[in-house]
């Protein structure tokens, strides 16, 4: 039974090791959350895009689509669970669960985003996980059956604590896609994976003014 899913970008994140904003990086000549906005955007009817640091940069930088809601998370500090946290709140009541990705994974590629859907409405299992070479990233989707227990996990634990508490709950999908657990963190990191490096951060500075 095919049942309909939101998504969620987590773009709230400080950059620090980047040294610049992430979700403005630029792939393809487009920044990460353009071109993760429009990916998601292929698979999901509703896009919730979670910003916290950097906010106002990040926020005009988004799409402009009607599809898109963007939430704000002030205590973005506090790590990725609470952005998650904020995002699930703002899901529509009538949507049967979230797919979940980060606004630092550009190279997920369509395709994986559709197999993980496929799985979702195929084994009906709450989670589901795209894995790579035998590592799990992202996207991942949890369905609302688990929003409860994700509200009420320690922060300090992230959302593995709600996928490890039960491997029954979880459908992993083995993809040929290496996006799927490709970490951009820092300069160098974008470098291996042929990006182009990040501007000075005192360009975005002056870009704001």
């Amino acid at each position: 039974m095919k049942r309909q899913l939101e998504g969620i970008i987590l773009a709230a994140g400080e950059s620090r090791r980047m040294g610049y904003p992430k979700p403005l990086l630029e792939i393809g000549g487009r920044t990460f959350i353009e071109q993760i906005a429009e990916t998601m955007l292929a698979v999901v009817p509703r896009l919730v895009i979670v910003i916290g640091a950097h906010r106002d940069r990040v926020r005009a930088a988004i799409p402009r689509d009607a599809r898109i809601a963007i939430a704000e998370n002030p205590n973005y500090s506090r790590g990725q669970l609470s952005s998650l946290k904020v995002g699930l709140g703002a899901v529509q009541p009538d949507s049967a669960g979230a797919i979940v990705h980060l606004g630092d994974h550009p190279m997920v590629r369509l395709e994986t985003f559709r197999a993980i859907v496929d799985s979702y409405n195929r084994t009906g299992k709450p989670i589901v996980i795209a894995r790579h070479d035998g590592r799990r990233g992202h996207p991942v989707i949890f369905d609302r059956a688990l929003f409860a227990e994700i509200l009420s996990a320690p922060e300090k634990e992230g959302a593995r604590f709600v996928v490890n508490a039960d491997a029954s709950r979880v459908a992993y999908v083995d993809l040929d896609d290496p996006g799927i657990n490709l970490d951009l963190d820092t300069p160098a990191d974008l470098a291996r994976a042929g990006l182009p490096p990040p501007p000075p951060f005192s360009a975005l500075l002056r870009r704001s003014t």
